[in-house]
């Protein structure tokens, strides 16, 4: 009995041919050396920060060579699909400044003519290819039950034997056509595997574009490509998507590195040319001086949530993930401190054939840069529209104080070396709270901050003269400061260090510690911005009243 009546069998419904479908799905148009790049998750869960990581690598490549970056949703395990998650994903790259040119852009909505981008809309062409590999003898049903397969996988696991279905344990891979024929019409159930053509003893040599030349056996398992329900597994389905979208470059977690003997062998036995191949180091955490992979079960900074919540400026964290993509960037970046991060040339070459290094204090300060170098209108819009989400209480204070507010994160902003107070926008609140009577008002007496040199006694002393004595009105900083220095003379207090280093015994302390209790009476803080500012902002009335509380 012909193998086309079996294919027949299996696949009634399908009447197209594989060349239909490469007809439909010319190759692109495209200059030589464009990269056609594809972000292709599962929408399994929500947005991991390597999925980003990985994303942004297709974006750039794609983007810089003028090439096409789409995104593919790989929902063929339909089971463990969340709610949400393909509308998560588009939000993410979104965030994160990428936009595809084809596509998912919603759960029911697309963009681009190499169509569906879902896999779960993609059944026939699954099925029309699966089709002409069993009527070229090149697939065929398999009826093993999984408890028959378990037992053999025990059999193997004791003898020794690589576990799989493949050589003698592959059994159903010699049933004759009209047996296969009679168990379908019997109601058997059953799925579709290759009948692979690989020899475990022969090698494939391939170039990975980051790993550089690797070998590794041929395949010869006989892999499911069609489940019992009919969809197909993923190996079968991206090699059938990654060649009818005209894929180039397929670069991916280096976790798929293990599955390019299967990959390989897919594209060549469904007379596909090979995409090139790029396996990215897998992002790992410092964990107490041991490398391990970062975890969304142990680490915050895994889930892409994590820094919204917190407020790092996605800007931020894509400028910190160039970082690890091309050591080269923090060069390019001091080199180039105000150009946009979308010239600088990513390079596969130059990615690190290890695990990728995540170090959210480099990430701090890579965002700390980020954010002195903004002016204040946009760190005010920047950060309310953080603080309307995640600070209720700031949002309010700080946007029915605009111009106060504005004034304070413009602090220090146009000197050669600007403050970088803020490495996230949940870092604000603790910085810039003393200027607002709601929130200093709460703080206690244990929470002052002083000068080691000096007493919660002495300075209520040196502020109930100072209080006194002061001028708000006095004309600029430094003034102000000649003036602080009049005042903590007469109280006691030394303007030179060498001369109190000389003779300790006659001052109660230094200039210094008139300072700190003005800072102390004003902030409740030992380190904040330029003093004179910090009273020009608040105004002469809350100095005062200020002075007059702590006393």
């Amino acid at each position: 009995m012909s193998l086309e009546k079996l294919a027949d069998i299996l696949f009634p419904e399908i009447g197209k041919t594989p060349e239909y479908y490469l007809e439909k799905y010319p190759k692109r148009n495209l200059k030589e050396g464009a990269v056609v790049g594809r972000y292709a998750p599962s929408p399994t869960g929500f947005q991991h920060i390597g999925g980003v990581f990985a994303a942004l690598i297709n974006e750039r490549l794609a983007k810089q060579s003028e090439g096409i970056f789409f995104l593919r949703i790989e929902d063929t395990d339909q089971k463990r699909e969340v709610e949400g998650a393909i509308e998560d994903t588009i939000a993410t790259m979104k965030n994160f400044g990428m936009n595809f040119d084809e596509g998912m852009t919603g759960e029911h909505s697309e963009i681009g003519n190499y169509g569906p981008y879902r896999q779960s809309l993609r059944k026939e062409i699954y099925s029309t290819f699966a089709k002409d590999l069993v009527k070229r003898g090149l697939a065929y049903p398999c009826f093993c039950t999984p408890e028959e397969l378990n037992a053999v996988r025990e059999k193997q696991m004791a003898e020794k034997i690589t576990p799989g279905y493949h050589g003698e344990f592959a059994t159903c891979r010699n049933l004759s056509t009209e047996e296969a024929i009679k168990r379908i019409e019997a109601g058997d159930k059953y799925i579709v595997r290759l009948k692979s053509p690989g020899n475990i003893n022969n090698r494939v040599e391939f170039h990975d574009l980051i790993k550089g030349d690797i070998s590794f056996p041929e395949n010869d398992q006989d892999i499911v490509i069609v489940k019992s329900d009919g969809l197909p597994t993923y190996h079968f389905a991206h090699a059938i998507d990654d060649a009818l979208m005209r894929t180039t470059h397929v670069i991916r977690g280096e976790e798929w590195l293990s599955s390019l003997p299967i990959h390989v062998q897919l594209f060549d036995v469904l007379g596909f040319d090979r995409p090139n191949y790029a396996h990215i180091p897998t992002i790992m955490k410092n964990d107490n001086g041991s490398k391990r992979k970062l975890s969304k079960r142990k680490d915050a900074e895994a889930a892409v949530s994590y820094y919204r919540e917190v407020g790092y400026p996605t800007e931020a964290v894509v400028e910190y993930l160039l970082n690890i993509i091309n050591s080269t960037y923090e060069d390019w970046r001091a080199e180039n401190p105000t150009t946009d991060y979308h010239e600088f040339p990513v390079a596969l070459e130059k990615m690190s054939k290890s695990g990728a290094l995540f170090d959210i204090v480099k990430l701090n300060d890579v965002s700390k840069e980020l954010i002195c170098k903004m002016k204040a209108d946009k760190v005010y819009e920047s950060y309310i529209a953080w603080a309307k989400d995640f600070d209720k209480e700031m949002y309010d204070l700080v946007t029915s104080n605009e111009s106060m507010s504005k004034e304070i994160f413009n602090i220090d902003k146009d000197g050669p070396k600007p403050r970088k107070d803020f490495a996230k926008w949940e870092d604000v609140k603790e910085k810039i709270f003393y200027f607002f009577d709601e929130l200093f008002n709460k703080e206690s007496d244990e929470n002052i901050e002083l000068p080691k040199t000096l007493s919660l006694e002495a300075a209520k002393e040196i502020i109930n003269v100072y209080a006194d004595k002061f001028t708000f009105n006095i004309g600029s900083q430094e003034d102000w400061f000649e003036e602080l220095k009049e005042i903590g003379t007469e109280l006691g207090y030394c303007t030179n260090r060498k001369e109190f280093k000389a003779n300790p015994e006659n001052y109660k302390g230094m200039i210094s510690d008139v300072a700190g209790a003005v800072r102390a009476a004003l902030t409740h803080r030992s380190n904040t911005p330029d003093l004179y500012t910090i009273m020009q902002i608040m105004g002469e009335e809350k100095v005062k009243s200020r002075f007059k509380n702590f006393i």
